[in-house]
């Protein structure tokens, strides 16, 4: 694939003065003047910018006329070859067009009291600042930024400073901000339309505000703004290096691709990442949001004040964020465990994709613009990345990666860096060699199984599917129980004593899976309960990836769930409902296996269920309300005929009326029920006219649980109607319904049939590769393997789905060989229970 030319070695820009005129923006065009400062260096012959689709009215450099033409990579080739190196300023006229792409300059829809209404805002990460101005669109081409937008007069209007001044001109109104810090240009950001908030100031004097649309009541703004502010002031202490702004904005986004965007001083989000409403938001909602919160205000140290000179180093980015939530939860909120949720998401998340043959490493190159898209994986960027720096910080101690970071901050604020930068700073801390430990694992792709056998630990690749020979090995901190065994295993093998009872890695922080011989994995087992929670998901779940990858039979997994029957800690049942989920896919077409697996569910389930009930007891902890919910959806899976009658009553009651904690299960049991179109038509009727975001995501979630031919069509026609299904959540609609066996084949074919709409309304966006990935986690027959393959080949040559489609196609292989081979002994097995 060619390389694109890195446009900052031909203008390297130190400030920005950019005016916007949106006044005319429902008209869906803008117009918008820069004036560009930089030093153009030394043998280069002409100054190259990003621009796309962007009409450039004119170009002066050093106040004359100069020519300017197109070239490929959206370069924008100023002055011929007549300019010499040296200082520059540059002026550039252009006009451009807005549209509903959620990326560069788009609007958002929304409806307050019968009204439509819409908003605008931005998106430039990763590259789109382009599509908005002029500019030199690499986040190694830090500048700082003058910002004036000209607008509709009675609008609030938001970018990443304060507002320096504002005033009505020609009955607009004109909005100029402070000048930003320098800066990259994917960081830049405003937002523009009717929005209400509420502020506050953290004891360091910065003003923290959250914003929505009228729409969205003000009670919903409550929790997220005192966690940010408690967010701030976690990372002024933790980082050592106080939030280098004045203000602190936190925008809640009708319509938004991501979950969120960490701008410099605006960050936006969805609705649903932002606002907990406390009359609709559940406990889990509640904990999501906060993460999300302290995950984008981490990126104001990691990623905006110290930035990756190139998106191969994302990871430096994301992954940290990724673990910094984590950490900052845990300090503000220590009665959630959130190192459980980290276990049971981020870890399972990073197992799961990274044992697949061909999958990207943290740290790849990046060749082509489109490309870029492809590193935002969720799985690895950010998963794994994230276990990879739990693994490091539980390996130098918390005082010294605490140390190393604080260094990193203050060497290198507000420029790039590269990898080696911040090992440095880690090993200096530590006094530890951290690149020579951390690099193996950003670098390689994949991870090992060590194996314990008697007297020995070896490594090897673990794989899940087809895959090439490996003989890659990793420094592997071992985390084991004794002191005999070793602290590191770098080589193939080491001999060493193993004890009957020995557990390797027993905080879960490494990354790596065991395999346990049967007779020591019995001998586990029977100590279970001796097991901290962690230890007790995390053994189950290696076992589901042994599984996976052919090294265990699936069988096996029936007699590991009965040792887990006394469990009790939700975390624990969310990698046994996992489990119950893995063998849910070898009894498809066995009525008498399938009534068999749905008892075994109802069976381990009861005894909670008969503690927990249906409703919050007084003086429960949050995780058994998450936990009723498990629990309750077990036993609806096992369709217990009291439960089932009991969602049909909450059901009658109306949406409104249902707890949240339980409202998507009530409303699947329904829809799975009753073939009914008007219950679904009415279903979706309330999704469209809705404003909670929560209220959605239940609907969406029970009424993709739908079993009839007639209605499973009828909401899949919606999936082209931006006015039922916005197309930000559209991707959950699809997952979800790929995923019902019901629905499966027929959400398939809507998908080759529309494949030319997802195409114009989703390339060019993150989440494009979601449909070949969501696909292929989806379909599950032989038949439907051949399909996949037919379609998304010829769909390679798209730099943004290459690899998302090899992957998918040896995921579905595997599943679908897993399946053929193991399903005989799964049914065997289940009929044989008692």
């Amino acid at each position: 694939m060619t390389t694109v030319p890195r446009l900052i070695n031909s203008f390297i820009p130190t400030h920005y003065s950019l005016a916007i005129d949106l006044s005319h923006a429902k008209e869906r065009i803008f117009r918008g003047t820069v004036n560009i400062d930089g030093e153009m260096p030394t043998g280069v012959n002409q100054i190259l910018l990003h621009t796309k689709d962007l009409t450039i009215e004119s170009v002066t450099v050093d106040g004359s006329s100069v020519p300017f033409t197109h070239g490929e990579f959206d370069g924008l080739a100023l002055g011929g070859d007549t300019l010499q190196p040296g200082e520059h300023a540059i002026t550039i006229v252009f006009s451009g067009s807005i549209t509903d792409a959620m990326h560069g300059l788009y609007p958002c829809y929304y409806e307050h009291e019968g009204v439509k209404k819409e908003l605008f805002a931005t998106q430039f990460e990763s590259h789109h600042a382009r599509e908005v101005f002029p500019c030199i669109d690499e986040p190694e081409a830090k500048a700082t930024y003058d910002v004036t937008l000209t607008t509709e007069p009675g609008v609030v209007v938001l970018g990443n400073q304060p507002i320096k001044s504002q005033s009505t001109k020609d009955g607009s109104l004109v909005t100029t901000f402070e000048t930003t810090p320098r800066m990259s240009s994917y960081l830049l950001a405003w937002v523009v339309g009717e929005l209400h908030r509420k502020t506050t100031m953290t004891k360091d004097g910065v003003e923290v505000s959250v914003w929505a649309t009228p729409a969205q009541r003000p009670e919903a703004l409550d929790f997220p703004l005192e966690h940010a502010v408690k967010s701030i002031e976690f990372f002024n202490e933790y980082f050592g290096v106080p939030y280098p702004l004045p203000k602190s904005d936190h925008v809640a986004l009708p319509d938004f691709s991501s979950g969120a965007m960490e701008n410099w001083g605006l960050i936006t989000y969805r609705e649903i990442a932002l606002l907990a409403d406390p009359a609709t938001t559940t406990v889990a909602s509640k904990q999501y949001i906060a993460t999300v919160i302290s995950h984008e205000l981490s990126h104001q140290w990691f990623g905006n004040l110290v930035t990756m000179k190139w998106w191969n180093n994302l990871w430096l980015n994301e992954s940290f964020a990724t673990l910094m939530e984590y950490i900052a939860v845990d300090a503000i909120h220590p009665e959630w465990n959130i190192w459980l949720d980290f276990a049971t998401n981020e870890s399972i998340l990073a197992l799961r994709r990274d044992a697949i043959d061909g999958v990207q490493p943290v740290q790849v190159e990046v060749n082509h613009p489109d490309e870029i898209s492809s590193l935002f994986d969720g799985a690895i960027v950010y998963a794994k990345g994230a276990r990879l720096m739990r693994m490091c910080q539980q390996f130098i101690g918390n005082d010294a990666f605490r140390k190393g970071l604080r260094g990193y901050f203050n060497e290198f604020a507000y420029t790039n860096t590269e990898a080696d930068n911040l090992w440095q700073h880690l090993s200096t801390a530590s006094g530890q060699d951290i690149g020579s430990l951390m690099n193996t694992w950003i670098s390689q792709s994949g991870y090992p199984v060590v194996r314990v056998e008697p007297d020995t630990l070896t490594q090897e690749q673990f794989f899940i599917g087809a895959h090439e020979p490996s003989d890659r090995l990793w420094p592997i901190p071992l985390d084991a129980k004794s002191a005999a065994v070793p602290k590191l295993l770098a080589t193939r093998e080491v001999t060493v004593p193993i004890a009957n009872d020995e557990r390797l890695n027993i905080h879960n922080s490494s990354h790596f899976i065991t395999y346990y011989p049967p007779d020591h994995l019995a001998r586990l087992l029977a100590e279970l309960p001796k097991f901290d929670e962690i230890g007790r998901l995390q053994l189950l779940h290696e076992q589901t990836l042994l599984i996976r990858g052919r090294i265990a039979p699936s069988a096996s997994l029936i007699g590991l769930l009965q040792a887990y029957q006394a469990e009790t800690a939700e975390s624990v049942w969310d990698i046994m409902a996992l489990a119950f989920g893995e063998l849910k896919k070898f009894v498809e077409q066995s009525e008498d296996a399938e009534k068999k697996l749905k008892d075994f569910a109802t069976t381990l389930a009861r005894p909670l269920f008969e503690r927990l009930g249906w409703s919050i007891q007084d003086g429960e902890s949050e995780n058994e309300t998450k936990l009723r919910a498990l629990i309750l959806g077990m036993m609806m899976y096992g369709d217990d005929e009291a439960v089932l009658a009991r969602c049909d009553e909450l059901f009658a009651e109306g949406l409104e009326a249902i707890d949240p904690e339980i409202r998507s299960l009530v409303i699947s049991s329904v829809i799975k029920q009753r073939e009914d179109t008007e219950i679904i038509a009415d279903m979706l009727e309330q999704y469209r006219g809705t404003q909670s975001a929560d209220l959605r995501a239940d609907i969406c979630a029970g009424l993709t649980s739908v079993r009839g031919r007639e209605q499973i069509e009828l909401l899949l026609t919606s999936f082209t109607d931006s006015s039922v299904i916005r197309p930000q959540d559209l991707f959950r609609w699809f997952a979800y319904l790929i995923r019902n066996r019901y629905a499966r084949a027929a959400t398939w074919s809507w998908m080759v049939q529309n494949w030319s709409w997802i195409e114009s309304t989703f390339a060019g966006d993150k989440s494009y590769d979601d449909f070949p990935r969501y696909a292929a986690s989806g379909l599950a027959t032989r038949d439907q393997l051949a399909e996949y393959v037919a379609f998304f080949t010829p769909k390679r040559n798209v730099p943004a789905l290459t690899r998302v489609i090899d992957l998918g196609i040896k995921e579905l292989q595997a599943r679908v060989e897993l399946i053929e081979a193991d399903g005989p002994s799964v049914r065997e097995t289940l009929i044989s229970l008692q």
